[in-house]
């Protein structure tokens, strides 16, 4: 699940490889893009949250909604991509962008997809090569996908859930946002009645590298209190940081967890819906 720099390094001209540029930033949405023209992984494309990881927003579902299956498989395809191939994403963030990506593709079958560890800052810190050419790939037909409904979490499904003593909801934001003392993207402050709080930064060491898996496994235990992975899901405000405690609990060996993708955002989008605030 993880890959380190140094394996990374040895495959920049395998052509069964496929890498991807995940960097992005909530606020200013075309920085990823420009730190990429900057500098990148050689032989990585870009992967836009916005666009490549997102699909339509109604007003209703969310700031970063599911794209539809096919949407992800067509974009793989433009860039390559077989499921035989070995895909490989990284973000300068801890994974927080390039977990999402690695959901996508499980999410419509190609399983073959890791995480660099420590991300764009471990690879640069190393001396690593860096390139701003922008590859051109050669298409590849596109696959027939089907998501897997049982890896999400709908709304409807929190609401049902949360009254379910063997299910829990972790929510991936900081601490603050999570007590509701700030919020800084969303129009309403708090968190999802009942929902447990991991900062997805609580996976990671100082230099964005993954702590010991068992560390994070005996965190997780303990927080959902002996509830299998199956029973838990997983959201932050918008979907993407989500998917940084998805990847951390399955690198742990807690497999199965389900993305609620919609997340607080969608869930405040409806004034009906219940909010809390403080601690858990």
């Amino acid at each position: 699940m993880l890959l380190r720099a140094d394996d990374l390094a040895s495959h920049l001209n395998d052509p069964a490889w496929v890498i991807f540029d995940c960097r992005h930033d909530l606020v200013d949405h075309e920085k990823g893009e420009r730190l990429y023209r900057e500098g990148h992984v050689p032989g990585a494309h870009f992967a836009a949250v916005e666009t490549a990881m997102s699909g339509a927003k109604t007003g209703k579902n969310g700031r970063h909604p599911l794209p539809e299956p096919a949407a992800v498989a067509e974009f793989f395809a433009r860039h390559g991509v077989t499921r035989e191939s070995r895909l490989v994403a990284y973000d300068d963030a801890g994974g927080l962008y390039a977990a999402r990506l690695w959901w996508l593709a499980r999410w419509i079958g190609f399983a073959r997809v890791v995480l660099l560890d420590g991300g764009w800052p471990k690879w640069i810190g190393e001396g690593r090569p860096v390139s701003r050419e922008v590859p051109r790939a050669t298409s590849t037909a596109v696959e027939n996908v089907s998501a897997v409904p049982a890896q999400v979490w709908s709304a409807a499904d929190v609401q049902r859930l949360l009254a379910d003593a063997t299910c829990a909801l972790i929510d991936a934001r900081a601490g603050e946002r999570y007590r509701g003392e700030i919020e800084p993207m969303d129009p309403v402050a708090g968190h999802i009645p009942g929902a447990l709080n991991r900062f997805y930064k609580g996976n990671l060491n100082a230099d964005l590298t993954f702590r010991p898996a068992e560390e994070i496994r005996r965190e997780f235990e303990g927080l959902v209190g002996g509830r299998a992975p199956e029973r838990v899901g997983h959201q932050c405000g918008s979907g993407i940081t989500a998917c940084a405690n998805i990847f951390a609990m399955e690198y742990a060996g807690l497999a199965g967890s389900k993305l609620y993708a919609g997340s607080w955002s969608e869930w405040v989008a409806d004034p009906s819906r219940p909010v809390a605030k403080g601690a858990a």
